[in-house]
């Protein structure tokens, strides 16, 4: 039975989701967001709050909050005053509380070692749609690619900490600069159905020569080279499901095709420190028959 299609509210709510995101650093009035939506002002609050959670003024406030958790974590050399003033806090005071309100860490302790755990637990509201928005799939030939790799094992909530390893791995040595190198995540089975004992996640940055021994433990690996179902989702990694279970769900079947004995992985295009998140974009692999 085909799933029904996105409901009308759905996409509303999404949309005013995706126009604070985009806009974090503008004045989002209630009657801005109320017209995005085409929502009634006197409905809107109770609206977005039955499909997100929250309030709006909360959203808003996690939204930059986690804007400005990344900008702690993986751009050091900026200034926790220029992080806050971004975020729309007048002073550091201020972010400081709210920050430590929302992750139970200051920003200089989240700066220093962040409990990515405990952040995780602010971040599982996103939205889930009720129904199936049509996406575009395209068929491509993958080539064989050497890269340098880190394994995670355990926690799905860690990765990010692994990630920031590879990340100062790429810095020491340059042997995979980040902006002329490929970065792949590569899961190995799904962190919804996998114990956190079981749950192993490889990041990956292409390389030419091997990898030597280093104090990260990043080694040399490969991704194998074939045909792809490749999808760019546009957007939060928290909504990636979105796109990988349209694949596996609905477009598999109707074009008749076979999953392959790897698998799927991610192309990340940019990355969070460096873009909002609604601007990010990744590329997603299934490797087929």
């Amino acid at each position: 039975m085909k799933n029904k299609l996105v409901s009308p509210y759905d996409e509303r709510v999404s949309r005013v989701c995706e126009y604070i995101n985009q806009n974090l650093n503008e004045t989002l009035t209630l009657e801005v967001m109320s017209n995005v939506a085409a929502f009634s002002k006197y409905h809107f609050h109770r609206v977005f709050t039955a499909y997100t959670g929250m309030s709006v003024t909360k959203f808003i406030q996690l939204a930059r909050l986690k804007r400005a958790s990344f900008r702690l974590a993986f751009e050091k050399e900026q200034r926790i005053i220029e992080i806050a003033l971004e975020a729309g806090f007048d002073s550091p005071e201020a972010f400081s509380r709210a920050f430590k309100r929302t992750f139970d860490q200051s920003p200089s302790e989240f700066r220093a070692e962040p409990q990515w755990p405990q952040w995780h637990t602010r971040f599982d509201f996103h939205i889930q749609p009720h129904g199936v928005k049509k996406m575009k799939v395209d068929i491509v030939e993958f080539e064989t690619t050497k890269v340098a790799l880190i394994e995670h094992l355990g926690s799905p909530e860690k990765v990010l900490e692994t990630a920031g390893k590879f990340i100062q791995w790429r810095k020491e040595t340059g042997l995979s600069p980040v902006k002329t190198s490929k970065t792949f995540g590569i899961p190995y089975s799904d962190p919804k159905t996998t114990s956190p004992e079981k749950f192993r996640w490889d990041v990956c940055g292409s390389i030419e020569s091997d990898v030597p021994e280093n104090r990260y433990g990043v080694k040399t690996g490969e991704i194998p080279g074939g045909r792809c179902a490749v999808i760019r989702h546009k957007g939060s990694h928290n909504n990636l499901d979105n796109s990988i279970y349209y694949v596996y769900r609905e477009w598999l079947p109707e074009n008749n095709e076979e999953i392959r004995d790897y698998p799927c992985f991610f192309h990340y295009i940019n990355f969070i420190h460096e873009v909002d998140e609604c601007e990010l974009i990744t590329d997603i692999y299934v490797p087929l028959k």
